[in-house]
């Protein structure tokens, strides 16, 4: 196989078959992109349409943002889970109007120096919003590179510096090849090169596929434990979260006392949204969304 084939014939296929999603359309801007891949860690799409949709409509400028509250980043966050991502996406925003005048940056390194952007967002932002030639690698890009390029079923648990260097290994030199194939990749791996149902019989790279040539079977169970909700500290944070969430002032502990029988574990959920920057103690027997009061003016960019 060659670098060449590999990513011609994946970009062909996405060219033709890529889903219709609103940041990968003509014009969509860089704070827009970089709002989608917070937005799609660990989310499913559909879940994501609405918000991210919603999200820019409220800020669609990282001044707009950074000029609101944290408490009104979790609240606009809703039920996307993981919420600490909010905070994050605010932080980033204020970080992008005081270093980079509230624009997007488009160097690799000054990405990677935003508050909350991992080398995976900052790789996909340059690729996606700036045409730039980075290894964008997640998940679904590990899986395919490690069944296509290795011959193994299945990709460890998180990217390693060698799962880069193999998937630059395949982006043709120009950069916007490059970021076609990027998104290529991702596409293959999330709709057909999927961990436990793949759809090799429609796959537009299975004829130089080794893990296809190998004949090896796909793993019989998931790759990854799921993980259990129902009873959890998750549950109990998102509880008690929704309830300062619809709050206008802060909340008194009696009334988070309401939410989850068990009170020690009610007072780590607690302790934890504290600890994670996302609420804030009121006097001795309140709380309330962090920073959840008068937005402070930012400088102009």
């Amino acid at each position: 196989m060659t670098e060449h084939t590999f990513a011609t014939l994946a970009s062909r296929w996405y060219e033709r078959n890529a889903r219709d999603l609103p940041w990968r359309k003509p014009g969509v801007g860089a704070w827009a992109i970089l709002v989608s891949e917070v937005m799609l860690q660990q989310t499913p799409v559909v879940r994501v349409l609405p918000a991210w949709e919603a999200w820019l409509d409220r800020w669609p400028t990282p001044a707009a943002l950074a000029g609101d509250t944290p408490a009104e980043a979790i609240r606009m966050w809703g039920r996307l889970g993981y919420p600490r991502r909010a905070v994050r996406l605010r932080d980033c925003a204020v970080a992008i109007v005081e270093r980079h005048g509230g624009e997007v940056p488009d160097r690799l390194d000054q990405l990677l120096a935003l508050p909350g952007v991992g080398t995976y967002t900052a790789r996909a932002v340059a690729a996606f919003a700036y045409g730039q030639r980075h290894p964008v690698v997640d998940t679904n890009v590990r899986r395919v590179v490690c069944r296509a390029v290795a011959g193994e079923p299945d990709a460890g648990p998180a990217t390693r510096p060698a799962d880069l260097a193999a998937t630059e290994e395949l982006l043709p030199a120009e950069p916007a090849a490059a970021a076609l194939a990027s998104a290529a990749f991702m596409e293959l791996g999330a709709v057909v090169c999927t961990a436990r149902a793949p759809r090799c019989a429609v796959c537009p790279v299975e004829s130089v596929c080794a893990w296809r040539a190998s004949g090896q079977a796909a793993p019989a169970g998931p790759t990854r434990r799921p993980q259990r909700y129902a009873g959890t500290d998750r549950q109990v944070r998102g509880l008690l979260l929704a309830v300062l969430r619809e709050a206008t002032g802060p909340v008194p502990h009696q009334r988070l006392d309401q939410v989850w029988q068990d009170d020690v574990q009610r007072a780590r959920a607690l302790a934890g949204l504290v600890t994670d920057g996302l609420v804030e103690p009121v006097g001795e027997e309140s709380f309330r969304l962090v920073g959840d009061g008068p937005p402070v003016p930012l400088p102009q960019p």
